[in-house]
């Protein structure tokens, strides 16, 4: 079957899983009512399946390896670290923390304050390689969730109550707020994206045949760090933390389309990530009556899946 045609029917899969999701149970005497409190909770699900998507998918291009997300730069560890720190400096009952679009914008922009330090410095030096990056964003990661976990650890017991959200992801407690003020960065950067679509397509060949070709790889892997670290923001402070989310669909994504264009991958990781995650929470919600969360599923088969293509490329 060609890409078109699976791009079509993950359009109107994603379309179904939505209206029906929005549309369970709703009359004409109740629909203003749940809707209003729905769509937002919809809309965050969207949203953040796009983002850890779509990070997933640049971050694998740029490192040309498909077994790596973003995490492994620090990331999720730093916005965990962002939040206790607030918590500790200002309360758990500062607006910096209870404010969730001042929140948004003080994690937000300590995370593009470490990666432009952190891209700065490295960048710098002759010779710097993709490689020894993660290398120093494991590091940093380590670094990260060890001073959070001292800080929580001596951190008071109810503040610590307010930082244990941040902890864990959650589809049932979305700011409709903050929902609609990602929109715009994130609608931003998918088109960012798909102008330098072709760019990233030739970098998938490799370091050295895109620096053969004419491309600035350093120029290209440090904007495309930016642009992660901004995602990965917008996916975290809606849902919180999801590891292996991103792995599985992109995975499943390069098994399912033959295309190695940017265009059309970004287009069907986004399509599939929203049927993916939207379609689980829907399960969760209605099928296994909230007796587990598509968090700690998407965990449980994330890492089968990571150990499977661990074995697998060992193998080969």
């Amino acid at each position: 079957m060609r890409d078109r045609y699976k791009l079509i029917i993950l359009a109107v899969a994603a379309i179904v899983i939505t209206a029906v999701f929005l549309g369970k149970g709703l009359n004409a005497d109740n629909y203003q009512f749940f809707l209003s409190r729905r769509s937002p909770k919809v809309l965050a699900i969207i949203f953040a399946s796009i983002a850890i998507a779509v990070s997933s998918l640049i971050f694998q291009t740029i490192t040309n390896n498909r077994i790596l997300t973003p995490s492994i730069m620090g990331f999720d560890s730093l916005y965990l670290l962002t939040q206790v720190l607030i918590v500790s400096l200002f309360g758990g009952m500062s607006s910096l923390f209870i404010d969730a679009k001042l929140n948004f914008l003080a994690s937000t922009t300590l995370m593009m304050l470490f990666s432009t330090i952190l891209f700065g410095l490295y960048f710098r030096k002759k010779g710097a390689n993709i490689f020894s990056l993660l290398l120093v964003g494991v590091v940093c990661g380590s670094l990260f969730d060890s001073i959070a976990q001292f800080l929580m650890m001596v951190m008071d017991p109810n503040e610590f109550m307010n930082v244990q959200d941040s902890m864990f992801a959650s589809f049932n407690n979305v700011n409709g707020e903050l929902v609609y003020w990602s929109m715009f960065p994130l609608a931003l950067i998918l088109i960012y994206l798909f102008k330098v679509a072709s760019t990233l397509d030739v970098f998938w060949l490799g370091k050295d045949n895109a620096t053969s070709l004419g491309i600035n790889t350093d120029k290209v892997v440090r904007k495309m760090m930016f642009v992660i670290a901004l995602l990965i923001s917008i996916s975290t402070a809606l849902i919180g933390p999801v590891l292996f989310f991103g792995l599985i669909v992109v995975a499943l994504t390069r098994q399912l389309f033959s295309s190695y264009q940017h265009s059309v991958l970004v287009t069907a990781t986004s399509l599939l990530a929203v049927v993916m995650l939207l379609g689980g929470q829907w399960v969760v919600e209605n099928l296994l009556g909230f007796q587990t969360t598509i968090s700690v599923i998407i965990n449980f088969f994330g890492g089968i899946y990571f150990l499977f293509l661990l074995l697998r490329n060992k193998l080969n």
